[in-house]
């Protein structure tokens, strides 16, 4: 999903204010590749959103880089991360010519994928730019057996003389989520309002182990994925290695 505008200039803000820490997300992810890989220097963001969590993993790894699809959260990053380089592209089928000892793929972004088809395509990406021996972590949307059918959601942030109100709607359809969330904005210029709806696949852990082996790697879930806090972050992380191999790849 390409976000608008609006979403890409209020995320960082609404997110932290709900507690979440891309510095320590960016860290405990830092530590699972190093405890993998402990070389790793070079690592991809897929999906890398506003930077937030790229901005923390420039400080640990020596080279990094990102892909984003939407203009708006590109945009973002590239006033965060001045000498970043920030690659347009789907991740179902980009290629950047060259591999990483480390891609991260955060923030639920291949549950917008369509189908199984389309999360092999996208994990087979992601798994083809990671040199041998290499570190893939993916968060993923819910399962079909932990999503909460009609869950709402709701927060407000006020500070600095603006007020958000975030309202989110949460309905299975058939193997697919619909998430409805809107905004009120609230500044010295008056109100504003605006709504997006994402559709995200339940895919099966089995299936992302699956689209994991097709890819090249031995991957495992850790499910309830948590800060040093002990906070829960997400559903949990699927954590591939590349099987070493002569001759495959991007170089």
């Amino acid at each position: 999903m390409e976000y608008g505008s609006d979403h890409a200039e209020y995320y960082d803000r609404v997110f932290r204010s709900r507690g979440k820490s891309f510095e320590g997300e960016a860290r405990e992810l830092a530590n699972i590749v190093k405890a993998r890989a402990p070389e790793a220097a070079s690592l991809l963001d897929v999906a890398c959103g506003t930077g937030a969590h790229l901005e923390t993993f420039a400080q640990i790894f020596e080279h990094v880089e990102g892909v984003e699809l939407s203009p708006d959260m590109r945009e973002v990053a590239a006033r965060r991360l001045p000498g970043v380089p920030l690659h347009p592209g789907d991740m179902r089928d980009f290629d950047l010519g060259r591999t990483f000892d480390a891609v991260t793929c955060m923030g639920n972004a291949v549950g917008e994928l369509g189908s199984y088809d389309e999360l092999v395509e996208a994990i087979g990406s992601m798994a083809a730019h990671l040199a041998p021996g290499g570190v893939l972590v993916v968060e993923p949307w819910y399962f079909p057996e932990n999503f909460l059918d009609g869950h709402v959601g709701g927060h407000t942030l006020a500070e600095d003389g603006l007020v958000i109100s975030r309202m989110t709607h949460s309905r299975r359809e058939g193997d697919k989520s619909r998430l409805e969330v809107r905004f009120r904005v609230a500044d010295s210029a008056g109100f504003k309002e605006f709504s997006e709806v994402l559709y995200s696949s339940l895919f099966t852990c089995d299936q992302y182990l699956e689209a994991f082996a097709k890819a090249g790697c031995r991957a495992e879930f850790r499910p309830a994925f948590k800060l040093a806090d002990g906070r829960p972050n997400s559903p949990g992380l699927f954590v591939g290695v590349r099987e070493e191999g002569p001759g495959d790849g991007l170089r």
